[in-house]
């Protein structure tokens, strides 16, 4: 893993990210955590591109937009996931799917019916998110020792960092709903 917060910036709005998170996070939170405010920035660098955000796929390879399917395709007992690896893979994208969701687009919640089956509800997205980034938390030997403590906050703070991305939104942007990017296939 990449130090947190002490890197050159990689992505080209990930300057812009960290100071609107940082403004929230330390700012108006007092959630003082460089490597959770680091974590979140370069999360909605990653997000901005809509096809990120639908990453995890099917067998046949179609995105996944489910939170239900994202789940069954993290279980490598009684899901599609191949391997435990794999399950860490999909695990740290769920709860990082569930925190920009909750945070960026908490109206998405509401919308789109007829598109998807199941819309979860915000409880559920939390949940979700926070379980997942604990079994992520929990891979901690090895190559993923460094990061696991990061996972575990970030479990133990999902609610404060969702309000915290809620406020970055809130200073970014537009006053109106929101709807979530189109899944791209």
């Amino acid at each position: 893993m990449q130090a947190p917060n002490r890197q050159e910036p990689s992505h080209p709005l990930e300057s812009f990210f960290q100071q609107a998170v940082r403004n929230s996070y330390e700012g108006k939170l007092g959630l003082h955590d460089p490597d959770v405010t680091g974590y979140v920035a370069r999360l909605l660098c990653e997000f901005s591109d809509a096809e990120k955000l639908y990453k995890v796929r099917d067998e046949v390879g179609r995105p996944i937009e489910e939170l239900t399917e994202m789940m069954q395709a993290a279980d490598p007992v009684h899901g599609t996931a191949a391997s435990f690896d794999a399950e860490r893979t999909v695990r740290k994208h769920i709860g990082d799917y569930a925190l920009f969701v909750a945070g960026m687009y908490p109206e998405a919640l509401g919308s789109n019916r007829r598109l998807r089956r199941h819309q979860p509800s915000l409880g559920e997205l939390i949940h979700a998110g926070k379980e997942s980034y604990f079994i992520v938390s929990q891979f901690n030997l090895f190559e993923y020792e460094q990061e696991a403590p990061l996972f575990a906050r970030l479990s133990d703070r999902f609610e404060r960092c969702i309000l915290g991305l809620t406020l970055v939104r809130e200073e970014l942007g537009p006053r109106k709903p929101l709807m979530l990017p189109p899944m791209v296939n």
